[in-house]
């Protein structure tokens, strides 16, 4: 599986990370969300041992070995110029046109 992104997208994910390391974890999660589940990233401090790695330049994705199946072989994440949300898409699918990013990882002292 590999994600593609464009140069804005990098920039947008590199000010979610505020210069911490982290992991990024594409998931689709039916935690506490209201409905069948959403695509969503979490910033974690490290994989988790479930994950399994995705391909993408200049990041660390992962995604739970389990839900690898619910995403495309290759797709597209591009940020929203106008809005704090992005899209995940392929040449089949749109995944989500409002992906949020939620920061898991403990916050320093």
């Amino acid at each position: 599986m590999r994600i593609q992104m464009d140069e804005y997208t990098t920039g947008k994910l590199q000010e979610k990370l505020g210069g911490r390391p982290g992991s990024l974890r594409l998931i689709y999660d039916t935690i506490n969300c209201g409905c069948n589940g959403i695509v969503t990233i979490q910033i974690a401090d490290k994989p988790w041992d479930t994950d399994v790695k995705v391909e993408a330049e200049d990041f660390e994705f992962w995604t739970d070995r389990q839900q690898e199946q619910q995403f495309d072989p290759v797709m597209k994440l591009e940020a929203d110029r106008s809005y704090p949300s992005f899209k995940l898409s392929s040449d089949g699918s749109v995944f989500s046109r409002d992906l949020r990013i939620t920061d898991l990882r403990v916050q320093p002292v």
